[in-house]
């Protein structure tokens, strides 16, 4: 209401024909306008609200793993791109790892002193499963604190993982980490995330990384495929994510055990 007389004036100079009158009129009610404090204060706010939103709204791209959960096997894949803003540095990277337990390396060392060989094939199904997404540093640091609370609490996946989720969440060195981790064993699956989640899928399916919503919804198309098996469906969703996801090649990296059977704890 404050500025209607003066707009009034404007407007007919506009229409007597007197553009330059107007204009000086309309720069002068700028310049007040931006000298208030109601309107200063509200254009400071505008810019405060927009570096909030796109600093909370970081990108997050560089990888795809999934993890399936089917016939007996559990099976873990990621792909091997290595990026640097828009330039690939490495493609055949390992984002996959095998965390064994110290139990499983003393009897190997003893297996190997014996008979000369390790077993293969119970190595094989041995240990925990971990696959990662996000910077390396970062992810071989959690991957430290990870095989660390394993070995505090052996055969305890769980626990260990909800551990590790407390320290990320609540350490002011692990805070500032940027990686998300799979996390896979005989008994179950976990995602883990610094926002302190321990996530178990409800479907054998599990995926991290930027193409990972491409690769879940792939694997869990065929789940219901009685003839694949869990590399097979992994492998396809893995395949279906790199022609989808910029950020995700075909060089592969699959690590596999064998599920646990269901009583066999009970009966032992």
């Amino acid at each position: 209401m404050f500025y209607y007389p003066l707009f009034a004036v404007m407007l007919n100079s506009l229409l007597r024909g007197a553009p330059a009158v107007a204009a000086r009129k309309l720069t002068e009610t700028g310049a007040k306008a931006l000298t208030s404090p109601t309107a200063a204060s509200s254009a400071t706010l505008h810019r405060i609200y927009h570096t909030t939103q796109s600093a909370s709204s970081p990108d997050w791209h560089g990888t795809t793993i999934v993890c399936v959960r089917k016939n007996g096997r559990v099976c873990m894949m990621g792909d091997g791109m290595v990026s640097m803003g828009s330039v690939i540095v490495k493609p055949n990277a390992k984002k996959i790892r095998r965390i064994y337990p110290k139990t499983v390396g003393e009897e190997r060392a003893k297996q190997q002193l014996n008979t000369g060989k390790a077993g293969e094939n119970d190595i094989e199904n041995e240990g925990t499963i971990v696959g990662f997404a996000g910077t390396t540093a970062d992810a071989f640091t959690l991957l430290e604190r990870l095989e660390g609370k394993l070995d505090e609490y052996p055969g305890q996946l769980a626990r260990s993982c909800v551990e590790l989720a407390k320290g990320w969440r609540t350490d002011k060195y692990l805070r500032r980490l940027e990686a998300s981790l799979l996390v896979a064993d005989k008994k179950a699956s976990f995602e883990i995330t610094g926002n302190g989640d321990v996530l178990e899928s409800h479907d054998g399916v599990l995926g991290v990384g930027s193409g990972s919503n491409f690769a879940i919804a792939a694997a869990r198309a065929q789940m219901d495929n009685p003839d694949l098996s869990a590399e097979d469906v992994a492998k396809k969703a893995m395949k279906i994510a790199s022609e989808m996801c910029i950020y995700t090649n075909d060089q592969f990296t699959m690590e596999s055990l064998a599920m646990e059977e269901e009583g066999k704890d009970a009966k032992e």
